[in-house]
């Protein structure tokens, strides 16, 4: 009998997990067959969405409400296929509003297996989260090697199964010397900046990155500055940076070629000596081209309060929590400022060489050089299944 799998993702980065898995499952059960919901890289993989997986990319309150009962609509009709069909297993990926409530409806009818790919932070924030979605869910694969002990405390079984990051490619000699051609950098050295991928974000960031960035350069003036922007912010981070530094520029995705711009962003990373970045996973994407960082993110005042109160751990940054160390410096909240930060870049550019080695260690932690996350996820999906 051939494996049925229904699968589903809700944004892109999910379809990147979603694909790659669904690539491992093929290469291990050359019979599986796929239905759900995705983007074009489960696509690529044999997936026909069921929907536009764009309907599933809402963010925050203002934006769900006026498409409230489109969702819930969408989410009743995604379990009710689930139901009809009863696939060998269900795969969610990441998208928790969405995937945990197709997930309570499915087995509230019938006792489908359930995967969820990608373990909610309850080691960061809100515990009790592994206890509700323990209700609905059997099986997590986990991205972060220190996830599985919290998700199988709530009584759900857990893989660690590494992270993408590891999966993505490095610049070569030919593209970092294209880029460095590109920009006329020729051999000067230069900082990253890397100030979001949401305009809300870059609007708040900006000015302080820009003015942090121009007192590291009163001390180092051979340094440009480099920022890679994300296509939907690129305009904003062109108006902003005029006000930063003559040497200033910004690598453009929405004026180049897909694969050049991937290319010229990788190069970015790897050529960098020092980078200034937002809070999020792009730590291990410099971590991953070995580019010493600061991390700096500045929130609303009533988040801050929420959060500096709710918080289980004392860093937000992924090289800090898998490495165990602290090496990597964050400027949060209040300490989000110019001075501040200039500081912080002028003593990692002294002396990078602890961020050297726990940027190594979180790698190999994370599965660098090991088998990809993709095909390490189908081996944990396949090896509980009941009947495999």
């Amino acid at each position: 009998m051939s494996l049925r799998v229904f699968i589903l993702a809700g944004e892109p980065s999910g379809d990147r997990l979603g694909g790659a898995l669904m690539a491992g499952l093929r290469a291990l059960r050359p019979d599986v067959t796929f239905e759900g919901i995705g983007g074009p890289l489960m696509a690529e993989q044999g997936l026909t969405s069921r929907f536009d997986m764009s309907e599933l990319s809402v963010m925050g309150l203002a934006e769900v409400m006026p498409k409230y009962r489109h969702l819930k609509r969408r989410i009743r009709e995604t379990a009710d296929a689930v139901i009809e069909s009863r696939p060998d297993v269900m795969i969610t990926i990441d998208s928790p509003d969405f995937s945990l409530r197709v997930a309570a409806l499915v087995k509230d009818a019938c006792n489908v297996r359930t995967v969820h790919y990608v373990a909610p932070s309850v080691w960061a924030w809100r515990p009790k989260r592994a206890q509700k979605m323990a209700k609905v869910i059997d099986h997590v694969l986990a991205l972060l090697p220190f996830e599985p002990p919290y998700m199988e405390a709530a009584g759900m079984e857990c893989d660690f199964v590494g992270h993408p990051v590891v999966a993505e490619p490095q610049a070569s000699a030919a593209e970092i010397a294209a880029f460095r051609a590109a920009y006329d950098l020729e051999d000067a050295p230069f900082v990253l900046a890397l100030p979001g991928s949401r305009r809300s974000e870059v609007s708040r960031l900006a000015p302080v990155f820009g003015a942090a960035l121009r007192q590291f350069q009163q001390t180092h003036a051979e340094y440009r500055i480099v920022v890679p922007a994300a296509a939907p912010v690129a305009d904003l981070v062109r108006a902003e940076l005029s006000e930063w530094s003559d040497t200033a520029l910004v690598i453009d995705p929405n004026t180049l070629e897909p694969e050049v711009a991937k290319a010229h962003k990788r190069a970015a990373f790897a050529e960098a000596e020092l980078a200034l970045a937002a809070s999020g996973t792009v730590s291990l994407e410099l971590a991953a081209a070995r580019t010493p960082m600061v991390i700096a993110y500045k929130f609303q005042w009533l988040t801050w309060q929420i959060m500096r109160r709710m918080a289980l751990i004392d860093t937000v940054t992924l090289v800090n929590l898998v490495s165990d160390t602290r090496v990597v410096p964050e400027r949060l909240g209040p300490d989000c400022t110019p001075d501040k930060i200039a500081r912080a870049l002028k003593k990692v550019k002294a002396d990078p060489t602890a961020q050297a080695a726990a940027m190594a260690t979180t790698m190999d932690r994370l599965g660098e050089g090991g088998e990809a996350p993709g095909l390490r996820a189908a081996r944990a999906v396949l090896a509980r299944l009941p009947h495999s």
